[in-house]
C-alpha cells in the first residue's frame, strides 16, 4: 500500500473520533508550543542584552575605584595621557553626585549629576539632541555649563529648548549648552537621560568632590578591549601598588556572560518542555493501543486477505506520526502565536521567533509519535489471523 493511501486512511481515522484524537494530541501541543515560545522569548532576551551592549559599546572598559585616600586617587591629567597607547583610543574620567537639588523657576527635582570631560558623550554612545556638549574650553576655565539628560530637560522645560537657560545646582547657577536625545535605561538599570553633565573640574571645585571613582575608557575595536584591560590593570597596580584597590569591567565580557546565562536558562525551561512531548507520545501510545484492539477483526481481515506484517506495522506507525505531526502543526502555530503576542503583555521582554527550532520541535513532535506509536504497531502486526478474526 502507498504512503498516500496510508495517510489517507490514518486521516479517516483520526477524523471519525475528533474529541479522542484531540485529547491525545493535547501533551504534544502543549510541548511543541511551549518550546518554541520559550525560546522565542529567550532568544529575545539575548538580542535585547546584546542591544544594550551595543548602545554602550562592547569595545568598552570601565575602571571602578574601590579605596580611600590619597594611595587609591586617580589623577585626571596622567589618565589623559594614556589615550596616546594604541589600544586606548577614548578616557572619560567621572565623578558622580547623587541626589543633587536642581532648580528651574518653580520647579525642583532630584537628579544625578556628573563631572566629566568633553569625551564622554562619544565613549557611553549619547547623541546631542540640540546646542552642543562640554568641550575643552568649559573644562579649562571650569565653566558654570551643563548639558541635560532628555528627561531631565522634559521635566523643567518640556519641549521647549533648554539652550541658554540657567538652572541652579545645589545652590550653584549653571548655564544650560546642550541636551542629549534620549537613550533610554543601560544594562545596569541607570539612564543618562535623569542625569546632568557638568565639567569635570567644575564639579569638584564647586562641590567638594572627591576623586575620581569611574572612568571610562574606549578601545578601538572589540579586540583591543582586552588588550587595554592589560594595560590598566598594569598601570592601577603600580600606581596602587596592589591589585584590589581597584574593578575593571569589560563590557566584551560581561555581554559574553549575560548571554551565556540568558542561554542557559533558556535550554533549561526547553529541557522542562520537553517532557509535555514525552508525556504526549505515552498518551499517543496508549490511545493506539486502544485502537488496536479495537481494529483486531479488522486487522485479522486484512492479513486473511494477503496483508503483510509490513502493511499492518506501517499502517499503525502512519496513524501514530499523523497524530503526532497533526499535534505538533497545531503546538507550533500556537506557540508563534502567543510568542508574537508576549511583548503586548511584557513590554520590556521582546521575543525573537527561531525558525530552526520551530521546525525542530516539529519534527521531534512527528518522530516522538512514531517512536510510541512502533509499539502498538508492532503488537497489531504480530496478530494471528486466526486469533484476530475470532476476537470480538
Amino acid at each position: 500500500m502507498r504512503l498516500g493511501e496510508l495517510i489517507g486512511m490514518a486521516m479517516r481515522t483520526v477524523l471519525s473520533n475528533p474529541l479522542r484524537t484531540i485529547l491525545t494530541m493535547l501533551g504534544v501541543i502543549i510541548g511543541v508550543a511551549s518550546v518554541v515560545t520559550l525560546v522565542a522569548i529567550g532568544r529575545g532576551t539575548s538580542a535585547e542584552i546584546a542591544k544594550q551592549y551595543e548602545n554602550l559599546g562592547t569595545n568598552m572598559l570601565v575602571v571602578n575605584v574601590n579605596g580611600n585616600g590619597r594611595a587609591t586617587q586617580l589623577d585626571y591629567n596622567e589618565l589623559m595621557k594614556l589615550e596616546g597607547l594604541p589600544e586606548i583610543d577614548t578616557i572619560a574620567p567621572t565623578i558622580l553626585k547623587p541626589n543633587s537639588n536642581v532648580k528651574f523657576d518653580r520647579t525642583q527635582e532630584k537628579y544625578t549629576m556628573i563631572g566629566t570631560n568633553d569625551r564622554y558623550a562619544a565613549v557611553v554612545k549619547a547623541q546631542i539632541d540640540t546646542g552642543r556638549f562640554l568641550s575643552e574650553a568649559d573644562l579649562e576655565l571650569r565653566a558654570n555649563v551643563a548639558v541635560l539628560g532628555s528627561e531631565v530637560s522634559k521635566k523643567f522645560f518640556g519641549f521647549l529648548d533648554p539652550v541658554g537657560e540657567q538652572i541652579n545646582i545645589d545652590g550653584i547657577v549653571f548655564t544650560v549648552v546642550g541636551r542629549l536625545k534620549e537613550k533610554g535605561q543601560n544594562v545596569s538599570g541607570t539612564s543618562i537621560d535623569s542625569m546632568i553633565m557638568v565639567p569635570l573640574e567644575t564639579a569638584r571645585r564647586q562641590f567638594k568632590l572627591g576623586t575620581i571613582r569611574t572612568t571610562y575608557i574606549e578601545a578601538p575595536t572589540k579586540d583591543d578591549i582586552y588588550v587595554a584591560q592589560d594595560t590598566m590593570k598594569q598601570y592601577l597596580t603600580y600606581k596602587f601598588k596592589s591589585d584590589t584597590g581597584f574593578q575593571l569591567v569589560n563590557q566584551d565580557e560581561l555581554l559574553k556572560a549575560r548571554t551565556a546565562t540568558s542561554n542557559t536558562l533558556t535550554k533549561q525551561l526547553v529541557s522542562v518542555a520537553c517532557i509535555s512531548l514525552l508525556v504526549g507520545g505515552i498518551g499517543i501510545m496508549n490511545i493506539m493501543l486502544v485502537t488496536v484492539s479495537e481494529r483486531t477483526r479488522e486487522i485479522g481481515i486484512r492479513k486473511s486477505i494477503g496483508a503483510k506484517r509490513r502493511n499492518i506495522l506501517f499502517q499503525f506507525l502512519v496513524e501514530a506520526g499523523v497524530i503526532s505531526g497533526i499535534g505538533g502543526l497545531i503546538g507550533l502555530l500556537f506557540g508563534i502565536g502567543l510568542a508574537l503576542a508576549w511583548p503586548a503583555f511584557n513590554p520590556d521582554q521582546p521575543t525573537l521567533i527561531s525558525v530552526d527550532i520551530s521546525i525542530y520541535a516539529f519534527l521531534f513532535s512527528a518522530l516522538v509519535g512514531i517512536v510510541f506509536g512502533l509499539y502498538p504497531a508492532n503488537k497489531a502486526s504480530k496478530l494471528r489471523p486466526i486469533d484476530a478474526l475470532r476476537f470480538d
